[in-house]
């Protein structure tokens, strides 16, 4: 029987219980190197420590789970949400809807408002005529036109009064066109018979309206649409003449009745440029269709160099 040395089974137990990094040190007496199994190296094809992959040069990605988000929010069940709550906030004061309109109104109009300052168009007494004479048994006033035929004539005996009013229609019933110049002359006799003749003044007929049974009409001379700095007839801004119409025209009860824009010119394509260019104007300032614009070209040779417009409305 062979005895083992106890000593020596104790020196190989401790050799068992070491590291094989400590045996290799003691081995070649060398110092232990320092553990690089934790480095992570750039370059190398695939180095995979489970959720870590390290590609290309030194470039790190972790890969992870990402979790669902799933949001369960319900408006009736939400804090400061509920019905309840939001009806009495909204109650606690009224609602003034008419405030913030009359506001934006301040600032930004809306083209079928009414503009009533502007007043355009003369209504009733269209020319004023004054004679101041004494001594008179008779006399006879005559409105003539730049053609020389006479429109309108007045007479009377003894003294004329002091103010003669013309509305603007002719002899015959129709208004007289705007953009000619008129004159007049005023004939008087005194007892013995002696005649004197007073010449007056060329003047112009201002934009009118004149009213029938069956309607009114609106007459303007074409230079009453060229606005005060603008280059031609009918720019960005309406002319005061035909705001005015629309404002007149949207006071009808009636938003159906036809509208005739009547154009009197020298050529056929003046009058239509300057009816289109009216129809184009009216349209956004009137209430109801625009399909009742109804332009109408008339041609005359002796027209005024503007040529004239009637806006009539219900009447023939």
């Amino acid at each position: 029987m062979k005895i083992v040395d106890p000593h020596r089974w104790f020196v190989f137990a401790v050799v068992l219980l070491m590291p094989a990094s400590a045996l290799a040190a003691s081995a070649d007496n060398t110092e232990t190197p320092v553990d690089s199994t934790m480095k992570l190296h750039g370059g190398e094809e695939g180095t995979i420590f489970k959720s870590l992959r390290i590609e290309g040069e030194d470039r790190v990605r972790i890969e992870f789970d990402r979790p669902s988000l799933n949001l369960t929010l319900d408006p009736r069940t939400a804090p400061g949400l509920e019905f309840e709550i939001v009806i009495a906030a909204l109650n606690r004061v009224g609602h003034n809807l008419m405030t913030p309109y009359i506001g934006q109104s301040a600032v930004t109009r809306g083209p079928l408002f009414n503009r009533p300052w502007f007043d355009v168009f003369a209504s009733g007494s269209v020319v004023r005529f004054r004679p101041a004479l004494e001594g008179v048994e008779r006399w006879r006033l005559d409105v003539a036109d730049s053609r020389g035929q006479t429109v309108m004539s007045y007479e009377g005996k003894g003294k004329p009064p002091k103010e003669i009013n013309w509305d603007g229609r002719t002899i015959d019933g129709t208004p007289a066109p705007p953009g000619l110049t008129y004159s007049y002359v005023l004939e008087a006799y005194d007892r013995a018979g002696n005649k004197r003749n007073f010449v007056g003044d060329g003047f112009q007929i201002p934009p009118y309206l004149v009213e029938d049974d069956q309607g009114f009409a609106m007459l303007f001379a074409g230079k009453d649409l060229r606005m005060p700095a603008a280059p031609s007839n009918h720019g960005a801004v309406p002319a005061p003449v035909l705001l005015d119409a629309a404002t007149r025209i949207n006071q009808l009860e009636k938003t159906l009745v036809p509208i005739r824009i009547q154009v009197t010119a020298r050529s056929f394509e003046e009058a239509k440029r300057i009816a289109d260019g009216i129809v184009a104007d009216l349209t956004p300032l009137l209430i109801g269709d625009p399909a009742r614009l109804q332009p109408v070209t008339l041609v005359a040779p002796d027209a005024p160099d503007a040529a004239t417009v009637m806006i009539a409305i219900g009447s023939d």
